[in-house]
């Protein structure tokens, strides 16, 4: 097949969606197949501007200088060829490809969701509105759709107008590889790398600043644990530099001294601290699907995570499960007091019952193979070639 991968440019300063269109291109060019991928350049993005201004350059990047770059490539590439989204985000290219084979990777719509008021978080403008509708308006011409979880595939049928030709679930696979360390060895290391000790164990989350990550309800549950008179086991907040609410949850914990927030970890430290963890902590408010938490479990750790789907997905039988946070501030002090109970159970648990526990994680993780991941998509692919003619 020859494929090309349309992708967010470099200059959004993406992670995760890079991270998977470069997967799905090198898997695919793994499989023999003549692989491309397109994305706008930095042009007007370049320019010098004020920072309030660098969004809309970006935008005339995306929507103006791209879509005629894209008209002037297709010429060269014959019409069996396959076009792939790697984000429904990227929906407003998806007309460029009217008559071509294309499909659509769709990840979650928490912003489509927020456009409507489902997510009271995250109440959108009105230009993110208008933005929201003009990506819907896009990705609702495509026909086939590949989701990450059955709650994506869900959202994405609500939101398209029709039925589409074709709606498939496939599982992300994980992207590094992850497995269970010696304890001791990784908590010395990890320790030694961040200047901290260790030894005795410590409570872990890793993710960004994304409000649906819930890092401060994090510190909340750790405040409330901590109350109820328990060891005192430090807590890492792995990921990116915290934001204003994080910096400021952080300053108003009484046990603030032991609660660190660590950002520019290499990858393997990110992995030694998942395999070194006495629990992970992953009380989303939504995800499209939820990679720490499998990458938690095969390596070893125990997951708290919350009760509604993707993350019960994800983690099976083998996670335990907590409420949503909720929006209501009035309820939140209750909510990280039983979040604290589940925590205690946890961090409780004899040492049988907790290589049970690992076992179950470590059986349940092995459901994410990125070559198995692959494989179902190159079927996929393939199928919408054999089916556009």
């Amino acid at each position: 097949m020859n494929i090309v991968f349309f992708a967010h440019p470099s200059f959004l300063g993406h992670q995760s969606m890079p991270r998977f269109a470069q997967m799905l291109a090198d898997g695919m060019r793994a499989r023999g197949h003549e692989v491309a991928i397109w994305a706008p350049e930095a042009k007007f993005s370049r320019l010098p501007a004020p920072r309030s201004l660098k969004k809309w350059l970006g935008y005339l990047d995306q929507y103006l200088v791209f879509p005629s770059a894209v008209r002037r490539r297709l010429r060269q590439y014959p019409a069996s060829t396959l076009f792939s989204f790697t984000d429904q985000a990227l929906g407003p290219w998806v007309p460029l490809l009217s008559g071509r084979p294309r499909v659509v990777h769709c990840h979650d719509f928490l912003a489509q969701r927020s456009m409507l008021g489902e997510i009271p978080e995250n109440p959108p403008g009105w230009t993110g509105q208008q933005y929201q509708a003009y990506i819907r308006r896009g990705y609702a011409e495509g026909q086939h759709f590949i989701s990450v979880s059955q709650r994506t595939q869900e959202d994405l049928h609500r939101f398209l107008p029709t039925t589409p030709r074709r709606s498939d679930v496939v599982y992300n696979g994980l992207n590094q590889s992850f497995a269970p360390q010696d304890v001791a060895t990784v908590r010395a290391q990890l320790g030694q790398q961040v200047g901290l000790d260790l030894g005795t164990g410590y409570l872990l989350h890793v993710g960004g600043n994304h409000f649906y990550k819930n890092r401060v309800g994090v510190i909340e549950l750790y405040n409330a644990w901590r109350a109820t008179g328990a060891a005192a086991l430090p807590l890492l907040l792995v990921g990116e530099a915290p934001n204003e609410s994080l910096a400021a949850a952080h300053a108003q914990s009484p046990y603030r001294q032991d609660i660190h927030l660590l950002s520019g970890l290499a990858d393997q430290h990110v992995r030694a601290a998942y395999a070194g963890a006495s629990v992970f902590l992953f009380p989303s408010l939504a995800e499209g699907f939820g990679w720490p938490i499998a990458e938690a479990m095969a390596s070893g750790c125990p997951v708290i995570t919350t009760n509604e789907a993707p993350m019960t997905e994800v983690a099976g039988e083998a996670g335990f499960l907590i409420p949503r946070r909720p929006s209501a501030s009035a309820e939140v002090v209750a909510w990280a007091k039983a979040g604290a109970q589940v925590v205690a159970q946890v961090l409780q648990l004899s040492v049988a019952e907790r290589q049970a526990v690992v076992a179950a994680g470590l059986q349940n993780a092995k459901r994410f193979s990125t070559d198995e991941a692959l494989d179902k998509i190159e079927e996929i692919y393939s199928e919408i070639i054999a089916t556009s003619y």
